[in-house]
């Protein structure tokens, strides 16, 4: 070790953990937007191996005894917050054999690789062996985890995205939410039945929708030197914080979705590339957790892009790049952003349908996980709850299904970061609007740098030098309240 302390010694080991992840991100990314299809064995081949050696790298045996020694140094109270989080990462790490990483990861690439064709041909057989095998792994994972940390296997699982999250807390959220929300959703297309919303006519071409999600990147503070957009299948925001690659996808016949999209990931994006830059090779200095990721992403996309002064914005480059047309008034873009009405997929639902997808999918795979169903069951169990939750009948209909998702070829208990995302966004606009009543003045007005300031302080530059709940503690004064959630929902749609 030389001269080098033991907290020394784990930071230089996590920093080489950075380099390797740096190069697993960018490999991920140019897999999903531009590797030719022939490319995905030799690449999840390469993928596996650099688990592996990541998985190594963090299973040394020498660091059992740093991290102990490092316990006993004189560190300040960031760095005992990066020994907090790198002891997290090890402990996991340690619970799991390298064949079972590199299992994983071969299994996941397969799933993903084949579900990307048998989703476009509605194929449920084709899907389920790759899947089995999927659920299997992820099972034994799951099961290595609980035991050892005294947990259900969900929550094992669960607490890799949202760490000290268990399920039962959110099922008791959840349950909260379906006890109001159909009801809402009632009460809200029932006002709505009674407006007049015009359709934007298209075509809508490709260059002129890149165009505009450019225009509006720039609006949002996106840094074009550290990052770009491009086209998957799956909208998504990946890369490095150094270089963060996000993705949408597009229609010519409807420009809305698309661009909604590019402001979602371009919240993702943001959080990324204000993350504290002296921590960036430190486990303190990534985001605190998927929910709060989401957050961040719905901050952007719901709070703020679906909210009236910032569609009042953004008119005039809508009608810049696809010509006037009556549906690019303002208001009408106001009523057309806001409009609730069930349909089959989830990215595409609006804001008030959106938690009852995430709900659906968070019961099934907490099913699943934790044996009480097997994958043959996952279709009726989908339709039962489509017809349940959304008065949609799926049956036969695994596209727009159970096979519509990307998360469930490789990964379980990610789902309801995106509900609890949509409610820590919900909590932070309150307390901005506190401290700002003229906020949304402001930001029709041009003037976003209130939102973003507030996000940079009390968000970004943490890191994760907090735990969320502390996070979230000391951004807006007190715990996740899922009242501000449904306060949100109910002023814009029924005030």
């Amino acid at each position: 070790m030389g001269d080098q302390t033991a907290y020394q010694s784990l930071t230089r080991t996590f920093q080489r953990l950075h380099h390797f992840g740096h190069l697993a991100a960018i490999s991920s990314w140019d897999q999903a937007a531009m590797m030719p299809s022939k490319g995905n064995e030799a690449r999840a081949a390469a993928q596996a191996e650099l688990q592996v050696l990541m998985h190594q790298l963090i299973t040394a045996p020498d660091l059992a005894r740093q991290l102990q020694d490092a316990e006993q140094e004189a560190l300040d109270e960031t760095q005992r917050a990066n020994l907090r989080e790198i002891r997290r990462e090890w402990s996991q790490a340690n619970l799991l054999p390298e064949a079972l990483v590199e299992a994983k990861a071969l299994a996941a690439a397969r799933c993903e690789h084949a579900w990307r064709e048998q989703r476009r041909n509605n194929d449920w057989a084709g899907f389920l062996p790759n899947f089995r095998e999927v659920l299997r792994l992820a099972r034994e994972e799951a099961a290595l985890l609980a035991e050892a940390n005294g947990v259900s296997r969900y929550d094992a699982l669960l607490d890799k995205y949202e760490p000290g999250m268990k399920s039962a807390d959110i099922a008791r959220i959840f349950d909260d939410v379906k006890s109001w929300l159909p009801g809402l959703i009632e009460r809200v297309r029932a006002k709505q039945a009674a407006e007049t919303v015009i359709r934007p006519k298209g075509p809508f071409p490709v260059d002129k929708q890149r165009a505009l999600g450019l225009d509006v990147m720039r609006l949002l503070g996106f840094d074009f030197d550290a990052g770009r957009l491009d086209v998957s299948s799956h909208p998504f925001c990946g890369g490095v914080p150094e270089d963060v690659r996000i993705t949408t996808r597009y229609r010519e016949d409807d420009f809305v979705q698309s661009l909604m999209g590019i402001v979602h990931e371009t919240g993702h994006a943001r959080y990324e590339q204000n993350l504290p830059r002296d921590w960036l090779s430190q486990p303190v200095g990534r985001a605190r957790s998927m929910g709060i990721h989401e957050s961040q992403s719905l901050s952007f996309e719901m709070q703020l892009g679906r909210s009236r002064g910032f569609l009042q914005l953004i008119a005039p480059s809508i009608r810049a790049h696809f010509g006037d047309q009556p549906a690019f008034d303002a208001d009408n873009l106001a009523r057309l952003y806001t409009r609730v009405e069930p349909g089959y997929i989830r990215v595409d639902a609006d804001e008030l349908c959106y938690p009852a997808h995430v709900i659906l999918r968070f019961e099934i795979e907490r099913a699943l996980i934790d044996g009480e169903i097997e994958a043959e069951d996952v279709p009726a169990l989908w339709d039962e709850k489509m017809l349940a939750y959304l008065g949609l009948d799926t049956r036969g209909n695994y596209r727009d299904g159970c096979l519509q998702d990307i998360h469930w070829t490789d990964t379980f208990g990610y789902f309801p970061s995106y509900t609890l995302g949509a409610m820590y966004a919900a909590q932070y606009f309150a307390t901005l609007r506190r401290q700002e009543p003229a906020l949304d003045a402001r930001v029709a007005a041009g003037d976003l740098a209130p939102v973003f300031d507030w996000l940079r302080d009390n968000i970004w530059s943490q890191g994760s030098r907090w735990d969320t709940g502390e996070l979230v503690r000391r951004a807006t004064g007190e715990a996740l309240n899922p009242a501000h959630y449904r306060a949100h929902l109910e002023a814009r749609y029924l005030g």
